[in-house]
């Protein structure tokens, strides 16, 4: 089948096989997801000392716990001894010290080697050098953040930078506090897809008016296929009859204290490269996180955050999470239908964006030009 070259209107996207093929995202693996700062856990979740999550960030397991001191920590989970891992379990809590259940090394919180069978006849053993191999963490918007980069990237550039990049600055984000909020409901789904076909999808609203009638009724300019990203600063406003970002439209709960007059009754949605997604309302805040798994398989974890005292109070949060978890499960189940076309012989070339979709031509320049660095 010979290429087609795009109408002028049109922008081609990458060839299928960017989707498909296992040595591209190996090579994902190591110059992406293992070079940039990815979200990996939330830090409210490892509310005690010794508690812990593992996550995958491109092949390697990832162990985040919190230290004596009440810091955050983050190791690769793998033994110094024989590479066993570590901890076995995602999530769970320790009370002194990690130790591995093959020969029985052990580590303190902060990653240094304190015992092991017969240590102490070798005497020449450097317990920090043979300690826990160091992940850097940074902590934004109450999650920590990894890279396994051994020189990470700016932090500020490109994590912070992205919301800069979206809303004009830092502070449009900080507003909502989400260092503050309680989690509220979280949600896990195994989306049989390629994570960058959900990042593509998350990135536009051409579909919108398709396979969102909820969301749409919401927010009815969403309904023109312009996507809440398609210009610097913009939130998509709330249908005039709607009283809060629920299912049916309902009153939410009280605004956020810091949210200022401009920013209520719209929408906001920042994508951070290369597997977040925050998702801004006056009254909570939708926080997605990635964590592509193979070609054509990737866990998405969704968090719904409000304010400690609507979630203290049991408030019905119900018609505030179903909407967005319609969106997800709309989006998911079109990314699923569409990941198997990707190898099919009509999509060898790729396909074209409208230009609506111009974002996720950039997102592509992005990809390219990071998996060839």
């Amino acid at each position: 089948m010979t290429p087609q070259s795009p109408a002028p209107s049109l922008i081609a996207t990458l060839p299928g096989r960017y989707y498909t093929d296992p040595e591209i995202f190996r090579q994902e693996q190591e110059r992406v997801f293992e070079a940039l700062w990815c979200c990996a856990v939330r830090a409210a979740d490892l509310d005690a000392t010794g508690a812990f999550r593992t996550v995958q960030v491109g092949r390697e397991s990832v162990l985040v716990t919190r230290s004596r001191g009440g810091e955050l920590r983050a190791f690769l989970n793998v033994c110094r001894h024989r590479g066993a891992r570590l901890c076995t379990q995602e999530s769970g809590q320790v009370r002194r010290a990690l130790q591995c259940p093959y020969h029985a090394w052990t580590y303190d919180l902060d990653g240094r080697l304190v015992a092991a069978p017969n240590l102490v006849r070798m005497p020449d053993v450097d317990r920090s050098a043979y300690g826990l191999v160091k992940v850097a963490l940074r902590e934004w918007l109450g999650y920590a953040w990894v890279c396994l980069a051994d020189e990470p990237p700016s932090f500020e550039e490109t994590v912070i930078g992205a919301a800069v990049e979206r809303l004009g600055d830092a502070a449009s984000i900080e507003r909502y506090g989400a260092e503050r909020l309680a989690l509220g409901k979280r949600i896990t789904y195994d989306v049989r897809a390629n994570w960058k076909l959900i990042v593509e999808n998350f990135m536009e609203c051409y579909h919108c008016a398709t396979i969102h009638p909820e969301l749409t009724d919401v927010l009815p300019e969403f309904a023109e296929g312009y996507a809440a990203q398609y210009y610097v600063g913009h939130g998509a406003a709330f249908g005039e009859d709607v009283g809060g970002f629920t299912v049916d439209g309902s009153a939410g709960f009280g605004r956020l204290p810091e949210v200022e007059d401009h920013q209520d009754r719209r929408y906001y949605a920042i994508t951070v490269k290369p597997t977040v997604f925050v998702n801004l309302v006056p009254d909570h805040v939708i926080l997605h996180r990635m964590f592509p798994m193979a070609e054509d398989r990737t866990v998405v974890e969704c968090d719904w955050l409000y304010a400690p005292d609507v979630v203290a109070s049991g408030a019905d949060l119900s018609k505030s999470v179903e909407l967005f978890h319609r969106v997800n499960v709309q989006d998911f189940a079109a990314c699923e239908r569409t990941q198997p076309a990707m190898a099919s012989r009509a999509y060898r070339a790729g396909g074209v964006l409208v230009p609506t979709e111009h974002h996720i031509g950039l997102f592509h320049e992005w990809l390219t030009k990071t998996l060839a660095t």
